[in-house]
């Protein structure tokens, strides 16, 4: 009589077996927008043009998803190229997202035209909040949707 032990080795081969047809599939690329992070994103205040920092990650003693700076040499998630200036007014988030990506766009393209099909773009936009406490900066930020930069990526 076999027992159940003896029986559960029996089983491994066939569960090993079935493992190799269940490949996972591949990373997709990550797609970041306008709300991926924002200015009231701990952290992103303290980021200037030209420097690397990560994507958002929770922070225990903060309590809450935090960005940090990340020396680019050292490999980072983003980098930030560069600020717009919206123009002052109401705060409208569809207007202000439309001006945010236009305006990082066509910093993208002064920057990489078509010569980096590996990275793409996207806007970090001040909030109401920070609207009415009078952030009226967009950032600019670069990434690249199939991993890690490795390192600087300004022209």
């Amino acid at each position: 009589m076999e027992g159940p032990r003896a029986r559960r080795r029996g089983l491994l081969p066939a569960v090993l077996a079935l493992g190799t047809l269940f490949v996972p599939p591949a990373a997709e690329a990550t797609v970041k927008t306008e709300t991926f992070i924002t200015a009231e994103t701990t952290g992103i205040l303290l980021i200037e043009a030209g420097e690397c920092f990560s994507d958002p990650a929770y922070s225990v003693r903060a309590a809450e998803p935090i960005v940090v700076y990340t020396p680019c040499a050292q490999g980072a998630d983003n980098q930030s190229y560069g600020f717009t200036h919206p123009p002052d007014g109401r705060y409208d988030r569809e207007r202000l997202a439309a001006f945010a990506w236009r305006s990082c766009g066509e910093r993208f393209d002064r920057l990489w035209g078509g010569a980096r099909k590996d990275l793409a773009y996207y806007p970090i936009m001040p909030t109401a909040e920070t609207w009415a406490d009078g952030d009226r900066d967009v950032m600019c930020a670069v990434y690249r949707p199939e991993g890690r930069l490795t390192g600087s990526v300004l022209p």
